[in-house]
C-alpha cells in the first residue's frame, strides 16, 4: 500500500526488520543506524559475514551510546 513497487516493499520490510530487531535488543534505532552508516563504509570487505558480526544488534560491540537506558 505504501510502496510503489515490490522491490520498494522489500526494501521497506528490510529496514523495518532492522528497526524492530534493534528495539528488541534495547537499542535506539536512530543512533544504531547512525553508528552503522558511520562504520560500515570503512569495512574492507562488507560482504564478509565475520566482519559484520560486531555490527549486529545483539553484539556486545555496539557502543553504549546506541543503547536505550530505562530507569
Amino acid at each position: 500500500m505504501f510502496a510503489n513497487t515490490p522491490r520498494g516493499a522489500k526494501a521497506s520490510a528490510a529496514i523495518y526488520n532492522v528497526i524492530e530487531t534493534a528495539k528488541k535488543n534495547v537499542l535506539h534505532p536512530f543512533k544504531y543506524f547512525k553508528h552503522l552508516f558511520e562504520q560500515l563504509p570503512q569495512l574492507k570487505d562488507p560482504r564478509d559475514p565475520k566482519s559484520l558480526e560486531p555490527f549486529l544488534p545483539w553484539s556486545a560491540s555496539i557502543p553504549l551510546t546506541c543503547r536505550v537506558f530505562t530507569s
